[in-house]
């Protein structure tokens, strides 16, 4: 074939792929703003590194708002790209920048962001909290916070309160960290450093719940809302999914559950009871961990979780005997030692193995449908109850319009077992059923608990890291703190 008739057969081809290029790209345009991440593949989501929105738990990612992000990508299909922005001030300009899809991080709604960003529906109602350091004098008014130091993280509505009030209390004055994050000032409160920070109130009480010298003074503002942002849009296509997304799983009461997972035991635990676990574990739980291990091991469970079963049942005490005969470190009764093959109670490696076996069996007699992590919270009520008024009170939440499947729901049936007027209608009759909603409760906050304090605190790495000198006269202890 002549060189002449070769170019112009392959520049026709040029020109036809560039017109199908051009072509594509002009019907690329044309797509809705859901329609490009469906085609992507991936929405890219804003969020922030905290035991609120996004962390590694002993079960791999976690976080309300990871969780969110998760239901969210799984009804349109598409992957999540998770980008962590240096501050909280980055996360606000990126969104209103459009350089990503949603931001997910916890974000209050406000009337000066609104201007600069498209607030979905809220999800949850907080409130802004003047957080001190047990010890110290109690704040009991704006005109008090004047006598201390303030510090608050830069970009957070924080600073919009303190300036409306300032307005009211002219000596109100506070110093604007753009390097620590909420929890990390409130590690600093914690150690003395700083007198008072502002949090909001589901992240004071979760944060709270590590730090026990942590308290509450008082609210500083009326009831908020928290919502995902995304960019300013005459594009409603992705606003339009993400309102229908609230709107279903709050119908459905997936909200009301996922809620429950991340806050329902916050504050469950005494600042005296917090105190003495952290005590137990240095002085009691060395003699009984590598136990613990070994069988959680055996079982293929977290070996903190029946670490807290078993503080729960005796505080790490194997000599332990109620009066109606229940003996032994996981306080096993003589039937059920003996159905387990367990000779001797009182031994610490018998009961602790008996303990782990029979959890383990609780765990399996739970129908496949029910989820983690309600299954684990089902075994544990099994553990204290017995299978059968768990049962009996599945049936009643069902009889309820309850979901049975679900804790949130199950543990408000359970004290109607207690009742006359319940239980005549259950298999299994009467029972205290207060107790194990108290028991289950107490266990989730005993392993929260171990689960922080025997892994590395990345918040107070965080802080060290940016303040790691101090005043010579004011030391300062960076390891977890013991009461």
């Amino acid at each position: 074939m002549p060189k002449i008739i070769l170019a112009f057969f392959f520049s026709l081809i040029f020109l036809s792929v560039l017109t199908s290029c051009d072509d594509y790209s002009a019907h690329h345009r044309g797509f809705s703003k859901l329609d490009q991440i469906k085609l992507e593949g991936t929405i890219n989501v804003l969020t922030r590194q905290d035991p609120t929105t996004y962390y590694e738990g002993s079960e791999g990612l976690t976080g309300l708002e990871y969780d969110l992000v998760m239901l969210f990508v799984k009804r349109i299909n598409v992957k999540a790209n998770f980008i962590f922005p240096d501050t909280f001030d980055d996360i606000l300009k990126q969104i209103s920048e459009g350089n990503a899809d949603i931001a997910a991080a916890g974000l209050t709604i406000t009337e000066q962001r609104s201007k600069s960003m498209r607030f979905a529906p809220a999800y949850q109602e907080i409130t802004e909290q003047i957080v001190y350091r047990s010890g110290n004098k109690k704040p009991k008014s704006t005109n008090d916070l004047t006598k201390g130091i303030i510090e608050i993280v830069k970009g957070t509505s924080h600073i919009d309160t303190l300036t409306k009030l300032k307005t009211e209390h002219p000596d109100l004055d506070w110093n604007i960290n753009d390097e620590l994050k909420t929890d990390g000032l409130l590690y600093l409160v914690n150690e003395g450093l700083i007198d008072y920070t502002i949090a909001d109130s589901h992240q004071a009480s979760t944060i709270k719940h590590f730090y026990p010298k942590l308290n509450i003074a008082f609210d500083i503002t009326k009831p908020r809302q928290l919502a995902w942002a995304l960019e300013p849009s005459s594009d409603d296509s992705l606003f339009n999914e993400v309102t229908l997304f609230f709107k279903q799983i709050k119908q459905d009461k997936t909200l009301e559950h996922l809620l429950e997972k991340h806050y329902g035991n916050t504050g469950n635990l005494s600042y005296v009871g917090n105190c003495t676990f952290r005590k137990h574990m240095e002085s009691r739980l060395p003699a009984y961990k590598h136990l613990f291990k070994a069988e959680a091991e055996k079982h293929n469970i977290d070996w903190r979780l029946l670490a807290a079963i078993g503080y729960q049942e005796s505080h790490w005490r194997s000599d332990t005997t109620s009066p109606t005969g229940v003996k032994g470190l996981m306080m096993l009764t003589t039937g059920t030692a003996k159905q387990l093959g367990i000779k001797d109670r009182v031994d610490p490696a018998q009961s602790i193995a008996g303990g782990a076996l029979y959890f383990k069996q609780r765990l399996k007699i739970i129908p496949e449908r029910v989820q983690e992590p309600d299954r684990t919270w089902f075994a544990l009520a099994s553990y204290n109850v017995g299978f059968g008024h768990l049962l009996d009170a599945r049936r009643l939440t069902q009889k309820r319009k309850g979901n049975p499947d679900k804790w949130l729901d199950v543990k408000e049936s359970l004290p109607l077992l207690s009742q006359k007027k319940w239980y005549s209608q259950t298999r299994h009759g009467y029972a205290r059923g207060k107790e194990p909603v108290r028991y289950v409760e107490n266990i989730r906050s005993y392993y929260d608990l171990l689960v922080w304090l025997t892994e590395e605190n990345q918040i107070e790495k965080n802080v060290m890291s940016i303040k790691p000198e101090q005043p010579e006269n004011k030391a300062l202890s960076f390891e977890p703190p013991t009461l």
